[in-house]
């Protein structure tokens, strides 16, 4: 049975699924709500599960088996590192990396023999919208113990909520999601926007947990003292039904063209030879990225950059704890994460322009080392809050071109490595990317909780939240210096489209340019739109007594004007520019 009779029977081939993307190149629609509003929605979960469902389950969920301890000469409640909650607490995320990864493996393997109209992404991350809604609200409704027992049953459940989260529903978006960008274009620079867009969504909701959360907790929530575990199960089961909405809108504003590409050169050959083209089986996959020196450097380096900034933002909200009895108290979470968030919106306006001028790896190098003084301003001075504030604005800044930037560099090494091999390694790629991602944040707090007493050892707290980041950003920008994959983008690109016309002449099939296609698809889509605007102009005239060719000739008129204001500015823009340069 050949692609195309497999997509006929397709449930995304029904209209109500179709993409709303009908454009050859990417524009403010698909880039908004794609690629920012959507995964910045789908994600807010993640990002305050980040910051404080350690703290959700020392304060609140087992807050009744916490004792008097004496710390720094105050006694304080928390609760003993030997007990098994502590364990629990310690062990539990580290197991799970084990579940996390093999779950995002699996997606990244059935995103890769995935062949729909709608993509091979697109369908996971629609079915990924319910189990995520669902996921993020049975984290929160697990019964607590009476402060008498162990409480095993609360542990039990918390354990299994945790998994479906973590090792089901999160994989499943997050591979899908992680692969949108290098599948959305062949163009380089607009997937280095989107790419830019996309990572701004994920340090949203990071910034969302860090700073907005916490007022939350304390308007809302009943604080960290008193807290209200009815609030927090009704403050999730809102979260998760908006989290169900913006999958759904982001699912509607993507399009993977470089997937369209290759399905529609796979089913022509298909056809005209008779033979369905065989998946590349998870072997030769492993191997083709395995023997990419620049696969490798991409993938330590996020490596060891989502695990430090992991254990950063694990260890905020115990950081700010040393500046309690200060005039700073009540705000200094909000503060640091405030100066850490706004310099890295003010450093998206010029990160994209820098990189198209000097390179995605120089301008990733320069800011790693501008981060890494911050960092040792911020750890020398740990205690001095305004250097401290100084220290993590730099190191925000410093980290941002990597931040935005990663996925466009990991999408042009997937392009390097389909020049050499003729197959791409999405799926794969992207399922060990997604479990970096997720397995980070458990891997972290298990860590954290491990070497700092659960927040208890002030020093190792001051380690894990600046220290080993500002480190690694060293680590990052020696890689750097060898990731020169963008010198071969040119020459990749001209063999894989090589490489597509030989198979297609060699099928005795026509072959035509995807950028071709795609233009024709576009104005294709443009025709339709045009003729579904002017039967509904008929019918609305009929129906109100209106003259259709007089309203034609006025939406015509109006069409015009706003031709020639828009010609007007942009031959304005380029005169002064002109003028400028003279």
């Amino acid at each position: 049975m050949s692609t195309s009779q497999k997509e006929k029977k397709s449930l995304f081939d029904n209209p109500l699924l179709s993409t709303k993307v009908k454009s050859a190149n990417v524009k403010t629609p698909e880039l908004l709500f794609g690629y920012l509003i959507g995964p910045f929605g789908a994600l807010l979960a993640s990002g305050i599960f980040t910051s404080f469902l350690n703290r959700y389950w020392t304060d609140v969920l087992f807050a009744n088996y916490r004792v008097e301890t004496i710390v720094d000469g105050e006694t304080v409640l928390q609760l003993p590192a030997d007990s098994p909650i502590s364990i629990f607490l310690s062990l539990l995320p580290l197991i799970s990396t084990i579940l996390i990864v093999a779950g995002n493996l699996v997606v990244g393997q059935l995103i890769e023999r995935t062949k729909t109209k709608a993509g091979k992404a697109r369908p996971w991350l629609l079915l990924s919208s319910v189990l995520l809604a669902v996921a993020c609200i049975v984290l929160f409704i697990a019964p607590m113990g009476n402060g008498t027992d162990t409480p095993v049953l609360t542990m039990i459940l918390t354990a299994i909520a945790y998994n479906i989260y973590y090792s089901v529903a999160y994989p499943m978006y997050n591979t899908a999601n992680s692969t949108l960008v290098p599948v959305s274009t062949r163009n380089s620079s607009q997937r280095g926007l989107l790419a830019s867009f996309e990572n701004f969504a994920h340090l949203g909701v990071m910034g969302a947990g860090g700073m907005i959360f916490p007022t939350i907790v304390s308007l809302f929530l009943g604080g960290w003292d008193a807290p209200n575990a009815a609030a927090w199960t009704v403050t999730f089961v809102v979260i998760g039904i908006v989290t169900f909405l913006f999958v759904v809108l982001q699912y509607y504003f993507t399009r993977e063209r470089v997937t369209e590409e290759s399905f529609k050169a796979d089913s022509d050959i298909a056809n005209a030879v008779g033979e369905e083209k065989k998946s590349i089986s998870l072997g030769k996959q492993f191997k083709a990225v395995g023997s990419d020196a620049f696969w490798w450097i991409v993938i330590i380096f996020y490596l060891i950059f989502q695990f430090s900034g992991s254990l950063k933002n694990m260890s905020c909200t115990y950081f700010c704890d040393r500046f309690d009895g200060t005039m700073f108290a009540d705000f200094s979470m909000t503060i640091i994460n405030v100066l850490g968030a706004v310099p890295m919106a003010i450093a998206m306006a010029f990160i994209w322009p820098l990189s198209r001028k000097y390179g995605k790896r120089i301008v990733v190098m320069v800011g790693l080392l501008i981060g890494a003084v911050g960092g040792l301003l911020a750890g020398i001075w740990s205690d001095n809050f305004y250097v401290v504030c100084l220290g993590v604005a730099l190191k925000s800044f410093g980290s941002s071109p990597a931040c935005y930037m990663i996925l466009a560099m990991l999408s042009d090494v997937l392009d390097h490595i389909e020049a050499k091999t003729g197959y791409r390694c999405d799926g794969l790629t992207m399922s060990i990317y997604s479990s970096i991602m997720a397995a980070t944040g458990p891997l972290s707090t298990g860590v954290f909780n491990a070497m700092t007493g659960n927040g208890t050892n002030t020093m190792m707290v001051t380690v894990s939240y600046i220290w080993i980041e500002t480190a690694v950003y060293c680590a990052c920008a020696l890689l750097m210096v060898f990731f020169v994959v963008e010198k071969y983008l040119k020459s990749d690109r001209e063999a894989i489209l090589e490489r597509q016309k030989a198979e297609a002449l060699a099928a005795g099939i026509e072959w035509i340019d995807p950028d071709e296609r795609l233009r024709i698809q576009e104005e294709e889509a443009e025709r339709e739109s045009e003729e579904m605007r002017k039967a509904e102009l008929k019918a609305m005239c009929e129906k109100k007594g209106l003259n259709y060719e007089e309203e034609e000739a006025k939406y015509q008129a109006a069409k015009a004007e706003k031709a020639r204001i828009k010609a007007e500015k942009e031959a304005a823009k380029k005169a002064k520019k002109e003028n400028k340069n003279k």
